[in-house]
């Protein structure tokens, strides 16, 4: 079995097939140590969509929302591991093709707009891979 996230947040709006929820910034970001890292610290608030949830639930409520840590780090690797990947082998195959410097920093740089291009476009397929749920509780 896969670990899962948890956090805290309260529902800020919701719709019968939609529910945006509001993650609170928790008092232990403080001492962690990775906090520097770590996304959810960065901002005072984030919204997320949760889809598929079978109780009734109110705004302003608190919920527990929860995602597969294995699903944390698929994202880690399309955001921000692969397009490092992507930008070295660019750069360094455009120096031994240019052998300049400026116009190969340039091309590695530019590759990143048609990556990030793409992940937009499959941003609703995207999705539903890295889904949140809803912690159901009686």
């Amino acid at each position: 079995m896969s670990e899962v996230i948890r956090h805290k947040a309260f529902v800020k709006q919701i719709d019968p097939d939609l529910m945006i929820v509001a993650i609170i910034n928790q008092s232990a970001c403080s001492s962690c140590h990775a906090k520097g890292a770590c996304s959810v610290s960065g901002f005072q608030e984030k919204e997320i969509e949760i889809t598929g949830f079978s109780k009734k639930y109110s705004e302003n409520e608190e919920v527990t929302i929860l995602f597969k840590e294995s699903n944390g780090f698929k994202a880690l690797f399309y955001g921000y591991m692969l397009p490092f990947i992507v930008l070295i082998s660019t750069l360094i195959l455009s120096l031994i093709l240019t052998k300049n410097e400026g116009i190969s920093g340039l091309i590695s740089l530019g590759i990143l707009i048609p990556y990030y291009t793409t992940l937009y476009f499959f941003r609703n397929h995207l999705k539903k891979i890295f889904k949140f749920e809803i912690e159901e509780t009686d």
